[in-house]
């Protein structure tokens, strides 16, 4: 009997310990949602964690709300879309160091009767200036997620604030951008939206993209291991292979080789680690 106790004492102690050891081999990235949302992941990830044994636990929520939670120490890398915030992240000491990663651009859609005229455009500035001075219907995240903190940006740069017509011409969801699409969609009104979201959206309707090509439209992705002097809990040397990888080439091949309906959602850019 002392026997049989012992080995499952023994065999219990085993199963802990390799639970345990499984549990370290799994970092949390704290992500923006549209790398989510279009399907990025589910391509990119099983291959990061073949070559490397690491579990991925993404938590896609918008750019803001990313970086608050990497900021309280609820993950080991951020991966967002707001330039500016990411680097006051690491000045702040958040972050070890921000690398560009990938990068696509936003477009405006809207329905093809197309009220404000703005189809063709290739000005932001411009359409939305349009849009304003029409007071047509404009949907808007107002959830400073990047998405948002961009619109926002060619907003000032258009010289309006649109925050004054909140509840009339100009609409905020608070939501996610499929929740806004949705919502755009249904009321007929102008959204700004990053084109992979576009392309993986499954409710357009009839909307069209209207407004493309404006070099103001560029929309940059970047990768920041969180500090562990900040926060003791990050998997560091884990999130570190994460960051490398995705940088490296074949993190780079497959973001480019990520196709939805045939067509690229995003194009990557990250210099070669030295």
């Amino acid at each position: 009997m002392r026997d049989f106790r012992g080995a499952i004492t023994i065999a219990v102690a085993i199963a802990v310990t390799g639970s345990a050891l499984a549990e370290e081999r799994s970092i949390i990235v704290q992500s923006t949602t549209s790398t989510a949302n279009s399907g990025l992941y589910d391509y990119l990830l099983p291959a990061f964690e073949a070559d490397s044994g690491i579990t991925v636990h993404i938590v896609a929520v918008g750019t803001g709300q990313a970086i608050k939670n990497a900021r309280n120490c609820d993950g080991d890398v951020l991966l967002v879309h707001a330039k500016p915030a990411e680097e006051k992240f690491v000045a702040e000491g958040h972050g070890v160091e921000r690398f560009d990663l990938m990068y696509n651009d936003f477009v405006i859609v809207g329905p093809p009767s197309d009220p404000a005229g703005v189809g063709g455009m290739t000005s932001a500035k411009e359409a939305l200036t349009q849009i304003a001075a029409s007071q047509t219907m404009f949907a808007s995240r107002g959830d400073d997620s990047g998405t948002h903190k961009k619109e926002r940006a060619l907003w000032d740069f258009a010289g309006v604030d649109p925050t004054e017509a909140s509840g009339t011409w100009y609409r905020e969801t608070g939501s996610g951008m499929g929740a806004t699409l949705n919502a755009g969609v249904g009321m007929g009104a102008y959204v700004m939206t990053d084109r992979a979201t576009w392309i993986s959206f499954k409710n357009k309707g009839d909307f069209e993209i209207l407004v493309e090509g404006d070099a103001a439209l560029f929309n940059q992705y970047g990768v920041i291991l969180v500090s562990k002097q900040k926060c003791p809990s990050v998997k560091a040397d884990l999130g570190q292979q994460f960051v490398d990888w995705v940088r490296a080439v074949d993190g780079q091949r497959a973001i480019g080789d990520y196709r939805v309906d045939g067509q690229q959602l995003f194009f990557p850019n990250a210099k070669p680690a030295s």
